[in-house]
């Protein structure tokens, strides 16, 4: 298993810092805490992005 910075996530990501920790704050994109230290893991980086790839319940109704 791979855990990545928030930095590394950013740069995979192509977004901000800023956004991952916000992604982060909202439950969208889970995280786990090493002492001081916040890492994502490979998993749930994949899991992020397959809920993005899913149509919404909303997407679905339309």
């Amino acid at each position: 298993m791979q855990a990545y910075t928030v930095e590394q996530v950013a740069e995979i990501l192509s977004i901000g810092r800023d956004k991952v920790y916000f992604l982060i704050r909202t439950g969208q994109l889970r995280s786990i805490k090493i002492g001081k230290l916040r890492r994502i893991t490979d998993r749930h980086l994949a899991e992020f992005v397959t809920s993005l790839e899913e149509p919404s319940l909303e997407d679905a109704k339309r």
